[in-house]
Protein backbone atom coordinates (compact mmCIF):
# COMPACT_ATOMS: atom_id res chain seq x y z
CA UNK A 1 0.00 0.00 0.00
CA UNK A 2 1.21 3.22 -1.20
CA UNK A 3 0.98 5.51 1.74
CA UNK A 4 -0.93 9.12 0.20
CA UNK A 5 0.78 12.49 0.79
CA UNK A 6 -0.97 14.00 3.87
CA UNK A 7 0.16 17.25 4.76
CA UNK A 8 -0.31 19.66 7.75
CA UNK A 9 -2.90 22.62 7.46
CA UNK A 10 -5.24 20.28 5.71
CA UNK A 11 -8.76 21.10 6.85
CA UNK A 12 -12.27 20.67 6.24
CA UNK A 13 -15.85 22.15 7.89
CA UNK A 14 -19.04 19.96 8.40
CA UNK A 15 -22.50 21.44 9.75
CA UNK A 16 -24.87 19.96 11.91
CA UNK A 17 -28.65 21.31 12.85
CA UNK A 18 -29.09 19.51 16.09
CA UNK A 19 -32.65 17.72 16.44
CA UNK A 20 -34.26 15.53 18.76
CA UNK A 21 -32.22 12.82 17.21
CA UNK A 22 -28.66 14.79 17.98
CA UNK A 23 -29.70 15.08 21.75
CA UNK A 24 -28.22 13.34 24.93
CA UNK A 25 -32.00 12.36 25.96
CA UNK A 26 -32.10 10.49 22.49
CA UNK A 27 -28.94 8.72 22.64
CA UNK A 28 -28.16 7.74 26.17
CA UNK A 29 -25.85 9.79 26.87
CA UNK A 30 -27.68 12.22 29.62
CA UNK A 31 -31.11 13.54 29.78
CA UNK A 32 -31.26 17.19 28.63
CA UNK A 33 -32.50 18.04 25.48
CA UNK A 34 -28.85 19.40 23.83
CA UNK A 35 -26.44 17.94 21.78
CA UNK A 36 -25.19 14.87 22.54
CA UNK A 37 -21.29 14.31 23.27
CA UNK A 38 -21.23 11.54 21.49
CA UNK A 39 -22.70 13.25 18.91
CA UNK A 40 -20.37 16.04 18.98
CA UNK A 41 -17.69 13.42 18.63
CA UNK A 42 -19.60 11.46 15.95
CA UNK A 43 -20.08 15.36 13.63
CA UNK A 44 -15.76 16.22 14.59
CA UNK A 45 -14.84 12.53 13.30
CA UNK A 46 -16.86 13.65 10.35
CA UNK A 47 -15.06 16.70 9.84
CA UNK A 48 -11.22 14.93 9.94
CA UNK A 49 -12.63 11.97 7.36
CA UNK A 50 -13.52 15.29 4.92
CA UNK A 51 -10.08 16.70 5.25
CA UNK A 52 -8.60 13.48 3.83
CA UNK A 53 -11.32 12.36 1.38
CA UNK A 54 -9.70 14.90 -1.67
CA UNK A 55 -6.30 13.01 -1.18
CA UNK A 56 -6.92 9.51 -0.31
CA UNK A 57 -6.53 7.08 -3.20
CA UNK A 58 -9.00 4.05 -3.90
CA UNK A 59 -8.39 1.15 -1.66
CA UNK A 60 -7.57 3.37 1.52
CA UNK A 61 -9.07 4.30 4.05
CA UNK A 62 -8.49 6.04 7.63
CA UNK A 63 -9.88 4.45 11.04
CA UNK A 64 -10.32 6.72 14.48
CA UNK A 65 -8.10 5.43 16.69
CA UNK A 66 -7.69 7.65 19.92
CA UNK A 67 -10.20 10.96 20.55
CA UNK A 68 -10.26 13.26 23.49
CA UNK A 69 -12.88 15.58 23.33
CA UNK A 70 -14.06 18.93 26.00
CA UNK A 71 -17.31 19.50 25.57
CA UNK A 72 -17.71 23.09 26.58
CA UNK A 73 -21.25 24.55 26.20
CA UNK A 74 -24.89 22.78 25.75
CA UNK A 75 -26.05 23.92 22.25
CA UNK A 76 -29.99 23.29 22.22
CA UNK A 77 -32.50 22.03 19.51
CA UNK A 78 -32.18 24.19 15.85
CA UNK A 79 -28.99 25.49 16.72
CA UNK A 80 -26.22 25.27 13.83
CA UNK A 81 -23.21 24.09 14.51
CA UNK A 82 -20.12 23.86 12.64
CA UNK A 83 -16.69 21.46 12.90
CA UNK A 84 -13.81 22.28 11.84
CA UNK A 85 -10.91 20.40 11.44
CA UNK A 86 -7.37 20.44 10.92
CA UNK A 87 -4.55 17.97 10.17
CA UNK A 88 -1.82 18.82 12.51
CA UNK A 89 0.90 16.43 12.53
CA UNK A 90 1.41 13.25 10.09
CA UNK A 91 3.64 10.26 11.87
CA UNK A 92 4.02 7.66 9.25
CA UNK A 93 0.51 6.34 8.97
CA UNK A 94 -1.14 8.39 12.13
CA UNK A 95 -2.58 11.82 12.05
CA UNK A 96 -3.84 13.67 14.30
CA UNK A 97 -6.35 16.59 14.01
CA UNK A 98 -7.30 19.37 15.98
CA UNK A 99 -11.35 19.55 16.11
CA UNK A 100 -13.15 23.27 17.33
CA UNK A 101 -16.97 22.70 17.15
CA UNK A 102 -18.55 26.11 17.08
CA UNK A 103 -22.12 27.18 17.81
CA UNK A 104 -22.59 30.54 16.62
CA UNK A 105 -19.49 32.89 18.39
CA UNK A 106 -19.25 30.38 21.26
CA UNK A 107 -16.43 27.92 21.31
CA UNK A 108 -19.10 24.22 22.44
CA UNK A 109 -16.18 21.70 22.34
CA UNK A 110 -12.49 20.77 21.49
CA UNK A 111 -11.44 17.67 19.82
CA UNK A 112 -8.20 16.12 18.86
CA UNK A 113 -8.72 12.80 17.03
CA UNK A 114 -6.18 10.37 16.03
CA UNK A 115 -6.51 8.57 12.96
CA UNK A 116 -4.49 5.74 11.08
CA UNK A 117 -3.94 5.15 7.45
CA UNK A 118 -4.56 1.77 6.05
CA UNK A 119 -5.48 -0.68 3.63
CA UNK A 120 -9.55 -0.80 3.59
CA UNK A 121 -9.99 -4.09 2.11
CA UNK A 122 -7.27 -5.70 4.32
CA UNK A 123 -9.06 -3.63 7.41
CA UNK A 124 -12.45 -5.10 6.57
CA UNK A 125 -11.32 -8.62 6.13
CA UNK A 126 -9.36 -8.64 9.55
CA UNK A 127 -12.87 -7.53 11.06
CA UNK A 128 -14.94 -10.35 9.68
CA UNK A 129 -12.30 -12.51 10.46
CA UNK A 130 -11.53 -13.84 6.60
Amino acid sequence: MELPEFAPGLSARVELTVTDADTAQSLGSGDVPVLATPRVLALAEAATVAATARQIPGGVTTVGTRAEIEHRSPTPLGRRVTAQATLTKVDGRKLFFEVTVQDGDVLAAEVRIERIVLDRQRFIARAFGD
